[in-house]
């Protein structure tokens, strides 16, 4: 189990040592800046093994990072987990019997997710259809349903499936990395499922909703993220699937809900105008490489 952490707190800890408590090898990555040494010896003295990356290739280097150390151990299947994710007892041994049940040793399976702000469950998307359209899971009772991509927290990915695929996708950084990963598993034949016998609750962001308006309220610089490699990663699959003509209701909806929703509305606007032109022209790396000046003014 990879467990990404980011300046934890207490009830993180907890998630974690739940964590610990129903899978044996646990690699905690701590994408926190600054190491805590005193907690990671803590950690250690638990069983659990640490690697302080602080942020390098943000959650997809944390992920990778964890993905090498436990291929090293020879694990067969690698499940990716972010620090406010809460499972429930059953949720290692059920996502265990999905993957067995998938008749192959090449998959990604995710739970389904009940995203805690909205109050529903994630949709899920056909991978054979030409233009995907979500559907209700709640449609899809049992078994596992084939969808296009899976969020990352909660998922199970198979050794072979993260050979054959190869590493997330560092220069994206945040967002949209287990989009794309999901899509780019489907381009090269590694199926995506959910399992509905497992859910798993999740609670992204400080939410914030006004009339038909909703958001996870992100920060500036997580803006330009967003919107950035939404428009990278539907551009560069538009030949398989016509998912290109969302780029530019996925950015107005996400300029609509900042001006309606939240502070910091310029700075906030302009990250998001900045990433749609990067992710046009396929300018990805850090915030920070690409526009130096301009992630200063975005910190908030």
């Amino acid at each position: 189990m990879i467990f990404v952490l980011w300046q934890p707190n207490a009830s993180h800890l907890i998630h974690l040592d739940d964590t610990r408590a129903i899978c044996r090898h646990v690699v905690a990555v701590d994408n926190s800046p600054e190491a805590d040494t005193g907690l990671h010896a803590r950690l250690r003295a638990a069983g659990i093994e640490v690697i302080h990356n602080a942020n390098h290739g943000g959650i997809s280097g944390a992920y990778n990072q964890g993905a090498q150390c436990l291929l090293a151990r020879g694990c067969e299947v690698l499940f990716l987990l972010d620090q406010d994710s809460q499972l429930g007892a059953d949720f290692f041994d059920g996502m265990m019997r999905a993957c067995a049940n998938t008749g192959s040793d090449t998959f990604i399976v995710g739970p389904k997710v009940f995203e805690v702000n909205l109050g529903r469950y994630l949709p899920v998307f056909s991978p054979q259809a030409r233009m995907p359209k979500p559907e209700r899971i709640e449609d899809h009772p049992e078994g596992l349903v084939p969808t296009l991509f899976v969020i990352s927290s909660g998922s199970a990915i198979s050794a072979t499936a993260y050979r054959k695929i190869g590493a997330f996708r560092e220069d994206y950084f945040i967002e949209y990395v287990d989009i794309e990963y999901g899509l780019r598993a489907t381009r090269h034949g590694v199926p995506v499922y959910i399992n509905t016998a497992v859910e798993l609750r999740q609670q992204v962001g400080q939410f914030v909703k006004r009339g038909i308006f909703s958001t996870s309220n992100h920060v500036a610089w997580r803006r330009y993220y967003a919107s950035r490699n939404a428009v990278h990663a539907l551009r560069s699959n538009a030949d398989r699937w016509s998912i290109h003509w969302l780029i530019e209701l996925l950015t107005l909806h996400q300029v609509a809900c900042v001006l309606v929703c939240e502070e910091h509305k310029l700075r906030k606007v302009i990250a998001i105008a900045v990433g749609y032109v990067d992710g046009v022209f396929g300018k990805l790396g850090t915030f920070e490489q690409r526009h130096p000046r301009l992630a200063v003014f975005c910190r908030h």
